[in-house]
């Protein structure tokens, strides 16, 4: 449930009626807009008779919501989320983030030199995995620990914050300095990790999995939501069909469709999802025409040994080029990088 309040709401006013809620044992979402205020009411409201409300001089509406997500809903918080991630990074706000590196660490030279790369390039942020997951027990599983220590290294020397992957609750006290803390396609709807994770206050980035749908999605968000962190930044990577050409199919609909949906930001993985490197880039540029708040792309400064996801990474100078391109699309969508 959704009230209204109206532009001559007193903050006394304010405070009373959402300490009476709190007070009945709901969650109390403020939204405060440039001309009214929102509260959400977010539990079982089955039992909040709406008349008394509406019969509040300083009430405007009173508007039940259907939707199964509250937190992420556009209809709890119209304006569009901004996350910050440090005191000169944020994502949202107007802008197109550049997240870009490797898909995963192998060596100290490697991972240093395309972060050096990449922030010359435009990057805002570094992507590596420390951990991987993979379908295969005998494919490389990540420098695990130790990429850690690299990704933290390469944060140090040139300033990015970083971003990598978390597989598993236990491994969540090393991510203590990590700036954005990544949950792959495969733990999308690993609740119990989802539910530790809202009680931290980290950057999440919350990727698609691979059959889920947008609600689905956005479950996964709440779930998070729920257990009070908002910092939820939601990713498109592609999801699994029938189409055996790319590795998956891009839904650059989502984006829109999100949009509509929900206040929190969007980026598109477009190296997941097509597993190409010659579709990075018109699919980069497609997503930002579509509305994109940033991209995540695999960059290895030498792809054809690159010991995971070779065939979809681009070379840093591949990467200069996309955003050279992308700023004028973002121009055209009115943001920028």
């Amino acid at each position: 449930m959704i009230i209204v309040l109206k532009p001559t709401a007193t903050q006394e006013e304010i405070d009373e009626l959402e300490n009476e809620f709190l007070e009945r044992g709901f969650q109390v979402d403020r939204s405060e807009g440039e001309s009214h205020t929102l509260l959400g009411l977010i539990g079982d409201t089955k039992s909040v008779d709406s008349s008394p409300l509406r019969s509040k001089h300083y009430v405007e509406r009173v508007v039940r919501v259907n939707q199964p997500f509250k937190k992420a809903s556009r209809y709890f918080h119209p304006k569009d989320s901004k996350i910050k991630i440090n005191d000169d990074t944020v994502v949202g706000e107007g802008t197109i983030s550049l997240i870009a590196g490797p898909c995963s660490i192998e060596s100290e030279d490697q991972i240093i030199s395309i972060a050096e790369d990449v922030k010359k390039a435009g990057a805002t942020m570094l992507r590596g995995g420390a951990f991987k997951p993979r379908t295969s027990p005998y494919s490389f599983q990540g420098m695990q620990t130790n990429g850690l220590e690299l990704m933290l290294l390469a944060k140090e020397k040139t300033g990015l914050p970083i971003v990598t992957e978390i597989m598993d609750l236990s491994q969540l006290p090393m991510f203590e300095d990590v700036d954005v803390i990544q949950v792959g396609a495969r733990n999308c709807q690993n609740f119990t990790l989802l539910k530790e994770l809202g009680r931290t206050q980290k950057p999440i980035l919350l990727k698609r999995g691979m059959s889920q749908n947008i609600k689905e999605l956005l479950m996964s968000a709440e779930y998070i939501m729920a257990g009070g962190n908002n910092n939820v930044i939601l990713c498109e990577r592609g999801i699994r069909t029938f189409e055996t050409l790319t590795r998956n199919t891009l839904d650059l609909s989502a984006i829109p469709v999100l949009k509509k949906h929900t206040h929190l930001p969007i980026i598109i993985d477009p190296s997941h999802a097509t597993g190409l490197s010659e579709l990075v880039e018109p699919m980069t540029l497609a997503a930002i025409a579509a509305g994109a708040d940033g991209i995540m792309v695999e960059v290895h400064n030498n792809p054809e040994a690159a010991l995971c996801d070779g065939e979809q990474a681009i070379k840093p100078e591949e990467f200069a080029q996309i955003v050279d391109k992308a700023r004028k699309y973002a121009e055209l969508s009115h943001k920028t990088i």
